[in-house]
């Protein structure tokens, strides 16, 4: 037996589960455990999410295939609402001079 985790942070989920798996199980294992045990809790999740979002391991993105290790931590993802780096510009454009510079944070020139 081995232990990993499973994590999510779904509109209709968020957290980590522990689970204790068969030696030799992958991916689309401790998903499918997963997907039971928050089932039994009353939570019902997208089949999407369980069969076409994005997992990784740890944050790195992985296949369903790949077998999972003691201390493993399956995550799926959901796509973003909103771009963070579009965001931060937009936040940012009202500061912003006609060359892109904040006038409030530039540095003072020499010899000036």
């Amino acid at each position: 037996m081995i232990r990993c985790a499973f994590a999510a942070a779904l509109p209709v989920w968020q957290g980590e589960l522990s689970l204790q798996l068969a030696a030799g199980a992958s991916v689309a294992h401790v998903l499918q455990e997963a997907r039971e045990v928050l089932q039994q809790r009353g939570v019902t999740i997208d089949d999407y999410f369980w069969s076409q979002a994005p997992i990784g391991i740890f944050g790195e993105r992985c296949e369903r295939s790949r077998l999972v290790l003691e201390g493993d931590r399956v995550e799926i993802y959901r796509s973003l609402a909103v771009d963070p780096k579009a965001a931060r510009r937009e936040r940012a454009r009202h500061t912003q001079t006609n060359k892109g510079r904040n006038p409030l944070t530039a540095k003072p020139r020499r010899g000036a």
